[in-house]
């Protein structure tokens, strides 16, 4: 599966994004997606994850309340809404697929499939 992701950019405090990751190549339920990132000088790191029929999620403990993962099956796409951003979630954001589709991975090695990043800035 390929995946591209789109939406980042530049942010004030306070204010919203929404990121998109479409998925291309192979059946998109077939897959587990997160949304990892990885900020300056640190290690990529999860900020959520959707199961493959998309009741269930997980969010990093930093980022539970202001950001929502979701996903359209129908249009083979994952979202990260982001609200009341701060300049702490400055980093380059990734999504992520796992085959696991039973599993609901937090951990980098879970998953077998990645998009570029998109580069996410909070900033006055």
């Amino acid at each position: 599966v390929q995946l591209q992701a789109s939406g980042g950019g530049l942010v004030q405090p306070g204010g919203s994004l929404r990121l998109s990751c479409v998925a291309t190549g192979d059946t998109f339920t077939q897959y587990t997606m997160a949304w990892f990132r990885e900020a300056p000088g640190k290690e990529r790191d999860i900020a959520a994850a959707v199961s493959w029929h998309g009741t269930t999620t997980y969010y990093k403990t930093s980022v539970k309340g202001r950001f929502t993962i979701s996903r359209d099956n129908a249009k083979n796409t994952a979202y990260l809404e982001m609200k009341s951003l701060t300049p702490e979630d400055t980093a380059v954001y990734y999504c992520a697929a796992s085959s696991k589709r039973w599993v609901l991975g937090r951990e980098v090695s879970d998953y077998e499939f990645w998009g570029r990043g998109t580069q996410v800035t909070v900033s006055s």
